[in-house]
């Protein structure tokens, strides 16, 4: 039985991971930045690799981190459908569903 408990912590999850992926977004945003700078400006060899590294780790944690939402966004819906299904109502339940909102919205979206 899936109780509103239950669907909170489920949206709680979905929530984090969002904020993840959009931290690692702007994180591989702000590498990418800082790696064209210093190739502009003619960075030491060894700085520039070690920067180049730093990048490809970031860019590394976009497509697990967008697995682990999407895992986490078919949870959350399977348990709202059940939820609307025995007729419960609440703001638990409203958030669950403007999460899920947001989530599918970054999917309807192309990766980065």
């Amino acid at each position: 039985m899936t109780t509103l408990k239950t669907l909170k912590i489920k949206t709680g999850t979905c929530k984090r991971v969002l904020k993840e992926l959009h931290s690692y977004e702007k994180e591989v945003d702000r590498e990418a930045a800082k790696t064209a700078n210093m190739k502009e400006k003619g960075a030491d060899p060894y700085d520039l690799k070690q920067q180049e590294n730093v990048l490809a780790e970031s860019r590394m944690m976009l497509p697990d981190c967008r697995k682990r939402l999407e895992a986490a966004l078919i949870d959350l819906q399977g348990m709202l459908a059940e939820l609307e299904q025995s007729g419960q109502e609440g703001d638990e339940i409203r958030e669950a569903k403007t999460v899920v909102k947001d989530a599918e919205a970054l999917f309807e979206t192309p990766a980065s």
